[in-house]
């Protein structure tokens, strides 16, 4: 089953309504659920119960995509993106830390850090170019809808807290980025400003036979840069599944309906990795005008343009020196 939200193109902004997707990424069309519909219950809902409520649904009228507008599926009550694509921590860390390796500290456990939750954007929306920025970047990741409230689970525990599953990318002010982790802070403000996510969700049910043989999805993941093929894996090349990442993110602590738990970039996923494998801004960092679309196999395609900033930020302060004492 696939749950987005949406507007009708006619209704004002800030109308919010919950539908259920039939169709394909080349055709489909949209069912309406009853004003007030929340997706997150949805998601938890008991699997004939949902079944029920979708049926109904269908029995409405189809909107069309020019009927309306997609929203972000969820506005997560929290975010965590972590770093499970081996690959990729190689190929960046050799660009921003020099590293020869990935770092033992790696195989450890699921890191994670969290992202702003209030930056999220529709899967069609347009991006504001950042400020500061002359790297801005693309991250192409799978993430989770967390719809029901766990702590301390353990991996098999942890599959019934995951709703289902949606498109992320992960924009980066890769420069900004740099400059704050040399601090070992961060990334923040290198990644507050933009996170897609969608186009909807795909509950969890629809992937049960796309996993391999130890139980982790196993996607096409891809993305494209004005129509050209720049990257893709398979995200069964994650170093642990959702489900680990949902338990390890319960230790001591509370995982609530609503978060989004992201893979974190894929290998190949991103530009940063290209440019720390080789040394050289190639292929070049994004600019204005430039469309990013990615796709995950089974789960939908998110396609945003990159257009040029409308407003207005203030000066950087930068700190005020510290004068040594007896100077």
């Amino acid at each position: 089953m696939q749950l987005a939200a949406f507007r009708r193109a006619t209704d004002p902004a800030g109308t919010r309504r919950t539908g259920l997707v039939v169709g394909d990424r080349s055709a489909w069309w949209l069912h309406a659920f009853p004003d007030g519909t929340d997706l997150i219950a949805l998601l938890a809902a008991d699997p004939a119960e949902r079944e029920a409520a979708a049926d109904a649904a269908a029995r409405s009228d189809g909107l069309a995509p020019a009927d309306v507008v997609l929203l972000p599926p969820v506005y997560p009550v929290a975010m965590r993106d972590f770093l499970t694509f081996e690959s990729h921590v190689e190929g960046v860390g050799k660009g921003m830390q020099g590293a020869p390796k990935v770092p033992d500290e790696w195989y450890a456990a699921p890191s994670f850090l969290f992202m702003a939750p209030h930056a999220v954007t529709g899967p069609y929306d347009d991006v504001a170019m950042p400020p500061d920025t002359d790297r801005l970047d693309f991250e192409l990741e799978l993430a989770a809808v967390i719809c029901r409230d766990v702590r301390n689970v353990t991996p098999e525990q942890a599959r019934d807290a995951i709703g289902g599953y949606l498109v992320m990318n992960d924009w980066s002010a890769r420069d900004v980025q740099g400059r704050e982790m040399k601090l070992g802070l961060g990334p923040s403000k290198g990644k507050d400003f933009a996170t897609t996510i969608g186009p909807w969700v795909v509950t969890t049910d629809e992937l049960d036979d796309c996993r391999d043989a130890d139980g982790f999805l196993d996607l096409e993941m891809t993305v494209k840069v004005n129509d050209v093929r720049v990257g893709g894996d398979r995200s069964a090349h994650m170093g642990w599944s959702f489900e680990h990442l949902v338990s390890y993110a319960s230790r001591a602590s509370w995982v609530k309906a609503g978060e989004v738990l992201a893979s974190g970039t894929c290998g190949g996923g991103a530009l940063a990795e290209s440019w720390g494998r080789s040394g050289l801004l190639t292929p070049p960092p994004l600019r204005e005008g430039d469309v990013v679309e990615m796709t995950v196999e089974r789960v939908g395609t998110i396609r945003n343009r990159v257009v040029a900033a409308t407003e207005q930020v203030p000066s950087i302060v930068p700190a005020r020196r510290r004068v040594p004492e007896g100077v």
